[in-house]
């Protein structure tokens, strides 16, 4: 066996090659071989943004940025202070890949095009001098003695130090389950919420900027903008709510109501009492454009109101199903739908058994995760992939230094 320490990475992802690139620059004389299952590399990078590649996300206090995962916020805190969203930039701009925040906070590169982060990935890795080997079927991990013995379909490798960064991959973990880990069940986070009897199917492409989306009998409450689909409900309050929700959603099969108040910051009661004052200071006003136009129309038709009516002609009672049906309009959700191309899960190895100073086992020495194989989610918006940087960057620099 060679004295030269090898050090293998498991996974061909982001945070696969970002913590192959660490590795291999925090120990230059260390041997980094990354093992990928299929032949493709960098996969949700690709697709990521719609082919823009959300790489992070301009949030650069570590406190407000670790609020952004229902999984994992008050672990990544610390990590957050040692690698964050201005350290992602300035790693990218080093390498000729300037980023630019759009008006929501998220980053994309100036040129708009995944393939411009992925050949940087990809290039920093072959220029750090990482073995990347695609196509690898990997028969057995196990340990010897103080290494790690993988074997493939046509080689057995001894690692010195193991890096799994196998995203949601449940070969990943059954890898770490082999090292003593346990690994809470996967569920969807990051979807859509299919409301098929929904009466505002037809208004598909209506955007409200200042929804309160709630999911009814339970804490979990999301204002922001809400999107109009031709399936039900999208955007980035529901995609939010989703992962918060996510492990409640699945436990009743994506069966659950949905309560919208559509008017910003207005509760049922004092939006009746805003009506009521209307009506009897103006009573020949009609209702002002309080949403777009085709969406308020369909609202107010809904409870058998004629936007067109002087607010003198309507009842105490008509004012009262107005207040209820704009501030806790209610849907059934039947299913939810994947968010664009992208798919994200809450789950992986449970977090009380990792040290997040190195992102390495509690349980097994010189094994370190990094990434979505750990039980970490974020919102849309570029979080999940400041996850995969942010623990790639620890997990590859301590994979690269034992401990002392």
């Amino acid at each position: 066996m060679s004295k030269q320490t090898v050090i293998v990475v498991i996974g061909g992802g982001a945070a696969g090659i970002f913590g192959a690139v660490r590795c291999k620059s925090a120990n230059c004389a260390a041997k980094v071989i990354l093992l990928e299952k299929t032949n493709q590399l960098l996969t949700k990078v690709k697709i990521s943004g719609g082919g823009r590649c959300n790489v992070t996300h301009a949030c650069f206090d570590p406190k407000k940025l670790a609020q952004n995962y229902p999984r994992g916020s008050k672990e990544l805190l610390s990590p957050f202070h040692r690698f964050q969203p201005k350290d992602t930039i300035t790693w990218f701009e080093e390498r000729g890949v300037p980023l630019k925040k759009e008006d929501d906070g998220r980053m994309f590169p100036t040129t708009d095009s995944s393939a411009t982060v992925t050949q940087c990935l990809l290039n920093a890795a072959s220029s750090a001098g990482v073995e990347i080997r695609t196509v690898q079927h990997i028969q057995a991990v196990e340990r010897v003695g103080p290494s790690f013995l993988i074997t493939l379909h046509d080689d057995r490798l001894y690692a010195r130090s193991l890096l799994l960064a196998t995203g949601s991959a449940p070969w990943g973990h059954k890898i770490a389950q082999m090292f003593g880990h346990n690994i809470i069940p996967p569920v969807p986070s990051l979807f859509t919420f299919n409301v098929p009897s929904s009466s505002l199917l037809d208004l598909a492409g209506i955007s409200v900027p200042k929804a309160v989306v709630t999911l009814e009998n339970t804490p979990f409450r999301v204002q922001g903008p809400l999107l109009l689909t031709h399936w039900g409900f999208s955007g980035p309050s529901v995609l939010k709510l989703s992962a918060l929700a996510a492990r409640t959603l699945h436990e009743c099969n994506y069966q659950a109501t949905v309560v919208i108040n559509w008017i910003e910051g207005e509760n049922r009661e004092g939006f009746y009492n805003n009506l009521l004052e209307r009506k009897k200071r103006r009573p020949e006003e009609t209702f002002p454009p309080l949403l777009p136009h085709n969406l308020q129309t369909r609202l107010l038709t809904a409870v058998r109101i004629d936007p067109k009516t002087p607010f003198g002609s309507l009842s105490h009672a008509d004012l009262g199903k107005v207040a209820s049906k704009l501030t806790s309009d209610r849907y059934i959700i039947e299913g939810k739908t994947t968010y664009k191309h992208e798919f994200v899960t809450a789950g992986g190895v449970d977090l009380r058994e990792i040290d997040f100073k190195r992102m390495e086992s509690r349980i097994t020495p010189n094994l370190f995760f990094a990434g979505e194989i750990l039980d970490i989610d974020g919102v849309t918006g570029g979080f999940n992939f400041q996850n995969a940087w942010t623990t790639a960057w620890i997990a590859g620099e301590a994979a690269a230094t034992p401990a002392s």
